[in-house]
């Protein structure tokens, strides 16, 4: 099966005064579709900007991208913002909700911006929040929700518009361990449910036996992938 991500040689340097620093060095990665893919490491390992990387919010120094079958490497910022709204999802550690509105508002606001069928946007809201286990709650808002379920509230939305692939940078990082692992397995659940591929970084070594692909970062290389 074709990877539905896939780097060669990517390295990503930055400045810092006058030093050139390289933060990635050569990383070559494949991401099989409808998996769950962890890339993991401290702090300073790389990970994030690997995941800025092929999430198209970044452009390598040298090395090239693809994304379903495509090179991606030297998009344009006009074709990387298509990418991004039609094919990919994004869950970050703060989990950016807008306090204002309920986690419905939440969602289906995401369905607006994306453009999807003004006919089908609230069956797909309250589709996505059953989902993820929220179809009780989806009048409240933020303010209302413990953290896992607002990181849960940040799932659905990143998955209501059905992109390829849903990135999740260190979604578990400010939720205690047990309820880190329950959204682990949530992605995991939705991986088979809804067919979709999704990346996370993490730092918690019990988060790995939920992936079905972990690739280890240290000092900007992989050191360890199985």
């Amino acid at each position: 099966m074709e990877p539905i991500i896939r780097t060669e040689n990517v390295t990503r340097d930055f400045q810092s005064g006058r030093q050139t620093i390289r933060v990635l060095k050569g990383i070559s990665i494949n991401v099989e579709p409808r998996t769950l893919t962890v890339l993991r490491g401290r702090s300073g390992s790389g990970k994030t900007t690997l995941i800025n990387l092929i999430g198209a919010l970044d452009k390598p120094t040298n090395g090239r991208i693809f994304f379903d079958g495509k090179e991606i490497t030297g998009m344009t910022a006009a074709k990387a913002d298509e990418l991004r709204r039609v094919n990919m999802g994004f869950v970050f550690q703060s989990v950016a909700l807008i306090y204002i509105m309920s986690a419905y508002e939440n969602v289906e606001f995401a369905l607006r911006v994306a453009g999807f069928d003004p006919k089908t946007r609230k069956r797909r809201a309250e589709e996505c929040l059953s989902l993820v286990g929220l179809g009780k709650r989806m009048h409240h808002r933020p303010h209302e929700l413990s953290g896992g379920e607002q990181q849960r509230v940040a799932i659905a939305r990143a998955i209501a518009h059905k992109p390829k692939v849903v990135f999740a940078d260190e979604p578990t990082a400010e939720l205690d361990t047990m309820m880190g692992l329950q959204v682990v397995k949530l992605f995991k659940s939705l991986v088979e449910k809804e067919g979709l591929t999704v990346v996370m970084t993490t730092h918690d070594p019990s988060m790995m036996e939920v992936a079905d692909h972990v690739y280890t970062l240290e000092d900007g290389e992989i050191v360890d992938e199985r």
